[in-house]
């Protein structure tokens, strides 16, 4: 969540900003993507909010793009075929429990109301998995190209 409106950067002021602000991996383009370990979204350089540096005077800050998310570069990894299967089997699962659910009942202020905890389920599946990853980094290269 960030605070600060987004900075509008160009494309290759927002990739030398993600090269210089993200410590823990690599940036060859705007479309390589990350895994967040806290919200479990897939995300690309291009979605990344950058936010801060008003007038030359506030420093520069990295966030998840993910709304109430946040996560900083330190706590996205590179999608690796293992994570990338496990995302896509926790989505499925999350399309199979949306098909089955009844429709929102709209209350009277027009905002529908919860009917079903499977969004919830999913969502805790979703923060183990986060978990289990942040916990065992060591499986995930910072560097899967080099020494």
């Amino acid at each position: 969540m960030t605070t600060s409106a987004a900075t509008k950067l160009s494309d290759g002021e927002k990739l030398e900003v993600l090269r210089r602000l993200d410590q823990f991996r690599q940036w060859r383009s705007l479309d390589d993507k990350r895994y967040c370990l806290v919200c479990g979204n897939l995300i690309t350089g291009r979605q990344i909010q950058v936010a801060g540096g008003t007038r030359g005077n506030g420093a520069l800050r990295l966030n998840c793009p993910a709304e109430r998310c946040n996560s900083i570069p330190m706590d996205w990894v590179l999608p690796t075929d293992e994570i990338l299967a496990k995302v896509e089997g926790l989505a499925e699962e999350e399309r199979k429990a949306s098909a089955l659910r009844p429709p929102p009942v709209i209350m009277g202020n027009g905002k529908a109301a919860q009917t079903e905890k499977s969004h919830e389920h999913f969502m805790s599946r979703l923060r183990r998995l986060a978990s289990h990853l942040k916990r065992h980094g060591k499986a995930v290269p910072s560097n899967p190209c080099g020494p």
